[in-house]
């Protein structure tokens, strides 16, 4: 032995200098070894610690550590989190003073230390202007990060730096702004109105009805000018790209412009449209406004009927992720985590729904993807990922619906990846559970670590901010039985110890300092005081989850027409394919790759797999379909020809499609805010909105066709006039305009 241990020394000392890095890698390795033996044989009088919360197929939750693939996070305290995924040391340290948040007192060291990390993350996310910072990479303030991590969490924890981060993004015209996004932000993109449910629960936490009055016409404002240019009223549904799945080619068909994402009317989207009237309607009442407060709440009414007639899809037990098309639409039966959350939270769904959504919307190991199936060939980025942020709404949207195996998933999955990486990242592969094939990613992420926050707070202690109250409504699984206590929690002119005791989701005693009490807190409370909230440890009724494994949908099928035939090129896996004339299913065929076409109509293609998950549609292809054009060459400009007009003559009286052929080389794709918009006019009646998003930019060459506007014409000569109304205002408002050179209308069945 004493030879070995002498060749050893022997052969470090004449290479040391080459060996160096490895003895290096080598000490760390060790040293994390001694560090996981130690917590492993820590002691710690709590049945949750050592014992298992959670265990998927891919990693196990403890209240002590997490255990993925043999590698293992713990924390060393709760202000320390160490982890050794892929054999690297990842470590967390508290950096800030955490003294003036709420603190969290419980048994799961694991739960404590990540609730501190989500504190100390949330410190390092203010920037020196005080607004907040996206990202560690990210600077600046965008919309919808903002507002999303502000209903989680910021509204109570930083609604000073919330409110100033929130009107960053009001522009001169006091409307919310849209991101930069495809074909130019707004009205491509118009998931800005979530900005409206953030501001209005800061109100909530704070009452300031200074901020009330600042923040109403803001709301208001944008909200009408959706109505003008993005409202279908056809369907009852808005317009616009999904609401955060803003990178077109990971959740549309490429056949897909950025016109036709305006097309889109998506379900996230709506149901933030559905929040933002209800809010707007609460707002109006406060300030005064009863007849648009009446107004405001039936079309919120209106809408959440819309969402549940157009996009419920019964027999798979959630919502669509959208419909698409261009003259008719068809749903995408994609399943959408974030939107089926917002539909439970925001009472789209009614109790029953909800309960089923709960149930049926696809989970993985890692958690619930953002959508399910995943699209071929496109990397992990929205597609084929799980973000924390969503995973936090799916948590408290399960938690309403009642789902505990669903909130056990939900906030398995956040602690997870919190533990791993020691940090709270944005995202992460859905399969394997690591961020380093994502697209882009980052540390300390905003809204990541508010719905970190959120977990414990609104969803484990039951927090709930209204008008005039705070109340509570716990919900504990049975596993994570504990007594928690926050304490400092600040609500107006109040300060709150809680201590929260048992498990499940309904209160045995509810106590302030003492007394038995309401489970509220009425905000005319001033001063320090304590809650005591027993729960009465009932067992919830089981509820399953939809685990699934991973699946990617069929590619779109490549259509073309020659002469009366469709044809298409084989589709790897496809079992059969459907064709669609304007809208519906017409045949089946599973033998061939082509169909005959015998009736006039818009035609498109969807591939089948043995599983029966579909393909997204095809193209739209126009077969036998009467269509006029007419030369509409015009350059159009905010300063130049605001009003253009042409004569259409219509064979017959019906509903017509009408599009512009257009240039618009003031953007890229994907970056900027230069969407050109015009309202369309029918004898000088409104006929609807007419985007014109960049395609490129310098790209006056490239011409492409706008949405489509549904208009009923009479027979004979129609005038139609393209105008700049005041609502056709876009993000930019300097820039607003594009190249014309032709108008087209085309026959539609109706």
């Amino acid at each position: 032995m004493g030879r070995r241990v002498g060749a050893l020394l022997a052969f470090f000392s004449r290479r040391g200098a080459n060996l160096l890095p490895y003895i290096v890698v080598l000490m760390k390795i060790i040293k994390f070894i001694v560090l996981a033996f130690i917590a492993g044989y820590q002691t710690i009088p709590c049945c949750a610690q050592g014992q298992s919360l959670l265990r998927t197929s891919a990693y196990s939750w403890y209240g002590d550590s997490v255990i993925e693939n043999g590698f293992k996070a713990f924390p060393l305290s709760s202000e320390e989190l160490v982890s050794n995924y892929a054999f690297k040391e990842h470590r967390w340290k508290r950096r800030n003073d955490l003294s003036a948040y709420p603190q969290l007192n419980c048994r799961s060291s694991v739960e404590k230390a990540v609730y501190n990390m989500a504190l100390d993350e949330m410190v390092n996310a203010i920037e020196p202007d005080s607004t907040f910072r996206t990202g560690r990479l990210w600077s600046g303030v965008w919309t919808r990060d903002v507002s999303y991590s502000v209903i989680l969490s910021m509204a109570y924890m930083q609604p000073e730096v919330a409110m100033k981060s929130l009107l960053r993004k009001v522009n001169k015209n006091n409307c919310i702004i849209q991101d930069t996004g495809t074909g130019g932000a707004w009205p491509c993109s118009t998931d800005r109105l979530i900005w409206a449910v953030a501001a209005w629960e800061i109100y909530k936490v704070t009452g300031n009805k200074e901020w009330l009055n600042r923040i109403y016409p803001i709301i208001r404002n944008s909200v009408e000018d959706d109505f003008r240019v993005v409202y279908d009223s056809k369907t009852g549904l808005f317009r616009g790209e999904s609401s955060f799945i803003d990178w077109r080619e990971q959740s549309y068909p490429k056949w897909m412009q950025p016109a036709d994402i305006y097309q889109s009317e998506c379900l996230g989207t709506n149901a933030v449209h559905a929040q933002a009237l209800t809010v707007l309607s609460n707002m109006a009442r406060l300030t005064g406004d009863k007849a648009y407060a009446i107004h405001c709440d039936v079309e919120a009414k209106a809408l959440r009927k819309a969402m549940n007639r157009e996009l419920w899809l019964k027999d798979k037990g959630f919502y669509a992720q959208y419909l698409y098309g261009r003259n008719y639409g068809l749903l995408s039966p994609r399943s959408e985590t974030l939107g089926e959350a917002l539909c439970i939270l925001f009472d789209v769904a009614d109790s029953e729904r909800q309960k089923t959504l709960a149930r049926e919307n696809p989970i993985q190991a890692y958690g619930a993807p953002v959508f399910f199936p995943y699209i071929e060939g496109q990397p992990p980025y929205h597609n084929d990922a799980v973000w924390p942020f969503v995973a936090s709404y799916w948590g408290l949207a399960s938690a309403k619906a009642g789902n505990e195996n669903g909130v056990l998933n939900a906030i398995g999955s956040v602690y997870r990846a919190a533990c791993m990486f020691t940090t709270d990242k944005e995202n992460f592969v859905v399969e394997t559970g690591s961020p380093y094939k994502t697209q882009i990613n980052s540390d300390n992420m905003l809204w990541s670590l508010s719905g970190s926050i959120s977990l414990v707070h609104r969803l484990l202690f039951g927090i709930s901010y209204e008008e005039d109250r705070l109340v509570f409504k716990p919900f504990v699984p049975k596993v994570l039985s504990d007594t928690r206590e926050l304490t400092g929690l600040k609500y107006r002119k109040s300060f709150l110890d809680i201590e929260l005791i048992g498990y499940g989701n309904r209160i045995a005693s509810f106590s302030l300092d003492g007394r038995s009490h309401g489970a509220f807190v009425p905000d005319t409370l001033t001063g320090k005081h304590r809650i005591k909230i027993v729960l009465t440890d009932n067992d919830l009724h089981k509820q399953s989850v939809h685990l699934v494994e991973s699946v990617y949908s069929p590619m779109t099928p490549t259509v073309a027409m020659r002469g009366q035939q469709l044809s298409w090129t084989p589709v790897d896996r496809a079992v059969s394919y459907k064709i669609y004339k304007d809208g519906k299913s017409v045949a089946t065929v599973s033998d061939r790759c082509h169909y005959d076409l015998t009736v006039p109509g818009e035609y498109q293609v969807i591939a089948v797999d043995a599983q029966d998950f579909a393909s997204f549609a095809s193209e739209p292809l126009l077969s036998g379909v009467a269509k006029q054009e007419y030369p509409f060459v015009v350059s159009i400009a905010r300063d130049r020809n605001r009003k253009v007009d042409c004569t259409v003559n219509a064979p017959v009286a019906g509903w017509y499609a009408v599009d512009f052929l257009y240039a618009n080389g003031n953007g890229s794709l994907t970056q900027d805010n230069k969407c050109c918009i015009r309202s369309l006019f029918v004898d000088n009646s409104f006929a609807g909105g007419v985007i014109f998003p960049q395609r490129g930019m310098n790209s006056w060459n490239d011409w492409g066709w706008s949405n489509k506007v549904s208009v009923q014409l009479k027979r004979g000569n129609n005038l139609f006039s393209l105008r700049f109304e005041k609502e056709d205002e876009n993000m930019n408002i300097e820039v607003n305009g594009a190249e014309l050179k032709q108008l087209r209308v085309i026959k539609i069945n109706w």
